[in-house]
């Protein structure tokens, strides 16, 4: 693929993935970019996947045939990028790595070697010249690891991203939803504790004039339209801020009666106009998903069983889910079932004490077993709560 005259695409699509990080599907399967800058001095961004070294080798050969390479850039860890520093380092032993610093502490993790006689080691405000491009550094860490950084080609205004702006899907897959929903999984799930961080490095970037972004995963944003979208994109998931109106429902049940409940309140909801209502059931749907529309929409409606004197497994997993990336400055109504000792509610408001701005509904459906003329007249009184 060539991006510009001396920007060529040399990453990788995976269809062999099941799951990303061994918890997120991906049925689009996954792209592992790496980019090749051909100048008086040849830069290669970022390696592959550890599965696809010898394929993406190959690439970096069919680009420059038998040539030297002068730098590696790794501007993120994580080992679906830096899984084969070692292996190209081996196949081209005058190169530079570089790299932050304590990239090359992982390394030495890693692979046992630190590079040290043939590393550059680069912070916030570096640049390598290499002819008539000339990289700067920015320092982004956890975004979403300690050790990231971008780099701005300021010759072509071009943005290496490293992992920001991505999304899941192999390259050579159509995504017949287009960039914001597998973006918006992605995000949510892999970097979504970290607002604040991201926050900082769009603050960063807003002083660049950029006219692409290179991410590590997904698309090449080439358009002012598109670049303009996912950087506000990025500040909303990034502030935490309510995206578009709507309703999630997320429940689990053991027996039927509290699905019939959060069902219920579904309809009652479409029927006095709510723009969008995602119900999903945490014990079959995909979780990351439900997550994704937790964050998407300004309210949520927790609806779950007493179950051990605490609460469903699934309802607790996605909880923890929400928490442990930050959920914030939403509404959340809660449905509980017990049929002789309900807890749901209270164990479920709990969990969300140490959450910054959330709002709990006055209305708490409370159902011993199966939904009555009381429980339903609630689930009304919680829908009427939930629309103002």
């Amino acid at each position: 693929m060539k991006i510009t005259e001396d920007i060529k695409y040399v990453g990788v699509n995976d269809h062999e993935v099941d799951l990303f990080e061994g918890q997120y599907v991906v049925p689009l399967g996954m792209a592992y970019n790496s980019y090749l800058v051909k100048d008086e001095k040849t830069v290669v961004f970022d390696t592959v996947d550890e599965r696809f070294g010898e394929e993406w080798l190959k690439n970096i050969r069919e680009e420059i045939g038998d040539a030297s390479i002068d730098y590696l850039v790794v501007q993120h860890m994580e080992p679906d990028h830096s899984a084969n520093v070692a292996k190209f380092a081996a196949a081209y032993p005058t190169a530079t790595i570089v790299a932050s610093a304590q990239a090359f502490v992982m390394m030495k993790s890693y692979f046992g070697d630190d590079f040290a006689s043939r590393r550059l080691v680069v912070k916030e405000g570096d640049t390598l010249k290499t002819g008539k491009h000339v990289f700067a550094f920015v320092a982004a860490p956890m975004v979403h690891w300690p050790e990231v950084i971008v780099t701005y080609d300021t010759t072509d205004k071009i943005l290496f991203s490293a992992d920001g702006f991505g999304k899941f899907g192999a390259l050579d897959r159509e995504d017949p939803e287009g960039w914001d929903c597998e973006a918006r999984r992605y995000y949510i799930g892999i970097v979504g504790k970290y607002g604040p961080q991201v926050q900082a490095l769009l603050k960063k970037a807003s002083g660049l004039e950029i006219k692409k972004i290179l991410p590590l995963h997904g698309p090449i944003h080439d358009t002012p339209e598109m670049i303009a979208h996912v950087v506000k994109q990025y500040d909303t998931w990034s502030s935490y801020a309510v995206e578009s109106p709507g309703i999630c429902v997320a429940y689990t049940s053991v027996y039927g009666h509290t699905k019939a409940a959060a069902l219920k309140l579904a309809e009652l909801l479409k029927a006095k106009g709510c723009p969008k209502v995602a119900v999903s059931d945490l014990a079959r749907d995909d979780q990351p998903e439900t997550v994704e529309d937790a964050f998407r929409y300004g309210k949520l409606v927790l609806a779950t069983t007493t179950y051990n004197n605490d609460i469903f497994p699934w309802m607790r997993h996605f909880i923890d889910h929400l928490t442990e990336r930050n959920y914030q400055k939403r509404t959340i109504g809660l449905i509980e079932n017990g049929s002789w000792a309900p807890m749901a509610a209270k164990v479920m408001k709990g969990m969300f004490e140490k959450s910054k701005d959330i709002a709990f509904c006055d209305t708490v459906v409370t159902i011993k077993g199966a939904l009555n003329a009381e429980s339903e007249a609630q689930l009304e009184k919680l829908a009427d709560e939930l629309m103002k």
